[in-house]
């Protein structure tokens, strides 16, 4: 199992980025959250299979039809939280 904390920047908010989050996650079976940011930028928390993983931050960098991604950053997610599934956080 694997878990990373992904913050995407650009054209992020406003443009359903968050939803489309949400179900590429569901699709993936990723358990976590993504919510906005008060700086403009999605933070992203995703915890399963270390293919999966992989597969959403690779979709990052597209995002939602209506997004313009222009960067995407990694960390390792550490904190003690369980997830039973994707959240959109308020």
């Amino acid at each position: 199992m694997d878990s990373k904390k992904i913050t995407i920047t650009g054209r992020v908010q406003g443009v359903f980025f968050r939803k489309y989050t949400q179900l590429k996650a569901m699709e993936l079976g990723l358990l976590g959250y993504v919510r906005n940011l008060p700086d403009g930028s999605v933070e992203a928390v995703v915890h399963g299979s270390a293919e999966g993983v992989q597969r959403f931050i690779s979709w990052c960098h597209e995002g939602s039809p209506l997004s313009k991604v222009t960067g995407v950053h990694v960390d390792s997610w550490t904190e003690a939280e369980s997830f039973n599934s994707f959240q959109i956080r308020h």
